[in-house]
């Protein structure tokens, strides 16, 4: 190969690349790798190419440029070029090119191929076939052989730029994704959160405010199990907020001074408002709003000199976007939820009436993640006979089921003035549902329980059936079955059971919400409530509060017990 003479090429903005540092394009020289056995060749070679500005990394042999791969791949200093003799003494340099191809690392590394000895073109050919970019017969002039490693020094970042492209997409694509399967929003809070921090490599807090004024706060994992700050920082991001966004709608994109910023979303106490030099730390905010007055997303990340890059921003833009997209139907089930708890308290009695001879406590918790409105619902009145209670569930969870759940009770109330026997009533009930509610089914547990003497008649419809939890430590039980009100199958109903009720004896009454779980037979968890009611405290409050926490947390359907206790 002939020797450039000196001075002959000068550095050149084509042998520059452009890396990214926290999303901003920084320039350095390309750095190219020579591989190649012959000293004199090998040192030629880095001389034309330094005069072109490159970096050059010398290897003697395949295995020495693997070597020095490995220890670049670990250092985050990849190449940018492979310049390999295809005649290298340990691997030909196809081989060496082959091998490079198949390791993801260095898939992407372009690779020219050269050779002192003419070469027929099949042999060229292969190179090409082995994955190299290019083939290049020495001596050739120095202007040739800077085009070929700068061509395709430009043709592998492109696939670079590309390849990031893609994994930057991809990684909006899962964002979006995470945040439009959240449950609620603090969850879709989260969720922004670990993407933004993901897209701009670096730290993150996402809000989301409602229309109403509450603020849902979600923290890249890199800042969650840090200390948080206080009420006041909230409200201060609020009026920021709002103040930003004022009479707006879409995506806007702005940076917050560090004076105007409330320390403590970014860094923790200690570190607050500081960059890594200690400078204050200003806030890149990316708001979002669909509709005026509605759901309005902030994503804030601290504002580097090194600011991401145009694209990152833009993914980030588009996040923003989609986060409240995703809000508006949360918000709405939100408040739907809240409005359909309201109504479904107002169809059960906030207060019991007066029950001589007995002490009566009853629980009720709505599902953790149902919008709809249930059918639980539970009973405890006044006859002339004694103390009648009752507990059931209207199939299905919607208004209509709340509607006949309420049909139920006042019907209830009015037939036990006439006649409060547990069969009668049940086979009332059931032919009113039948006439009014055709296709509609509940399930439904009474007891008529005399205070004095402790006489109680229970009769079942298609209902867990009552416990028997008495003081020693024992629970039991009561043998009570029939069929589910509304089937219309004219079946029989069973005679009423009866039990005698110790003064200390409590009779406790659940709907199947507290127990049933997915994936597990009742029957094991009717077992589990009964060992679980068996080791209770006494009292009718500790038993049903002790059940409440034992197995009320997270269900999937609302919860009713009701627990009774002589005391006349």
């Amino acid at each position: 190969m002939r020797q450039a003479p000196v001075g002959l090429l000068r550095p050149r903005p084509e042998g520059l690349s452009r890396v990214s540092v926290k999303g901003k394009a920084v320039s350095r020289a390309s750095t190219v790798l020579v591989v190649d056995d012959v000293p004199a060749s090998r040192y030629a070679l880095s001389a034309v190419l330094r005069r072109d500005g490159h970096r050059v990394l010398l290897a003697a042999s395949a295995s020495e440029a693997l070597i020095e791969l490995d220890v670049r791949m670990r250092a985050g200093d990849l190449p940018d070029v492979a310049l390999v003799d295809v005649g290298l003494p340990d691997m030909s340099g196809y081989e060496l090119c082959r091998r490079l191809k198949q390791l993801p690392p260095f898939a992407a590394l372009p690779v020219v191929h050269f050779s002192a000895a003419a070469r027929p073109p099949a042999d060229r050919c292969r190179g090409l076939d082995a994955g190299g970019e290019s083939y290049l017969t020495v001596p050739a002039e120095p202007e040739e052989i800077q085009a070929v490693v700068r061509a395709a020094a430009r043709g592998g970042r492109c696939r670079s730029d590309a390849q990031l492209r893609v994994g930057r997409l991809a990684l909006l694509a899962g964002t979006i994704l995470d945040v439009q399967s959240a449950r609620c929003l603090g969850e879709l809070a989260d969720a922004a959160a670990a993407g933004t921090a993901r897209l701009t490599d670096g730290l993150a807090t996402v809000f989301v405010l409602g229309e109403d004024g509450e603020i849902h706060r979600g923290l890249s994992r890199r800042r969650a199990a840090a200390s948080l700050p206080d009420a006041g920082a909230h409200e201060a991001v609020i009026r920021l907020m709002r103040r930003v966004m004022s009479g707006r709608t879409g995506v806007r994109h702005t940076v917050v001074p560090s004076p105007l910023w409330p320390p403590g979303f970014f860094r923790p106490v200690g570190a607050i408002g500081q960059g890594c030099d200690g400078t204050p730390e200003d806030a890149d905010l990316v708001l979002a709003r669909l509709r005026e007055g509605r759901t309005l997303v902030c994503l804030a990340t601290p504002a580097y000199e090194d600011a991401p890059s145009g694209e990152t921003a833009h993914l980030v833009e588009r996040l923003a976007h989609a986060t409240a997209l995703a809000a508006e139907p949360l918000l709405m089930y939100q408040e739907e939820r809240h409005i359909a708890l309201t109504l479904q308290h107002s169809f059960l009695p906030v207060q019991l009436p007066e029950l001589p001879g007995t002490d009566v406590v009853v629980r009720y918790e709505p599902a953790s993640r149902q919008a709809e409105i249930g059918g639980d619902f539970y009973a405890a009145l006044p006859t002339p006979v004694g103390v009648l209670t009752g507990i059931g569930d209207v199939v299905g969870h919607s208004l209509d089921a709340a509607t006949v759940m309420v049909e139920i009770r006042h019907a209830l109330r009015a037939y036990c003035v006439e006649d409060p026997d547990p069969g009668a009533l049940t086979r009332r009930l059931d032919r009113m549902l039948q006439h009014y509610h055709p296709g509609v089914t509940a399930t439904m547990c009474l007891s008529l329980v005399e205070p004095a003497t402790g006489r109680t008649r229970i009769a079942n419809a298609g209902h867990i059936p009552p416990l028997v939890v008495r003081d020693e430590g024992t629970a039991a039980y009561v043998e009570a079955r029939g069929p589910l009100l509304g089937l219309g199958l004219g079946l029989d109903r069973p005679t009423p059971s009866e039990v005698v009720l110790a003064r200390s004896d409590r009779l406790l009454m659940v709907t199947d919400g507290l127990i049933e779980t997915r994936g597990t037979d009742l029957a094991v968890s009717m077992e589990q409530l009964r060992v679980a009611a068996a080791g209770a405290p006494r009292g009718v409050a500790d038993l049903c509060d002790m059940l409440m926490a034992c197995f009320g947390h997270e269900r999937e359907d609302d919860i009713a017990l009701l627990a009774l206790r002589r005391t006349g």
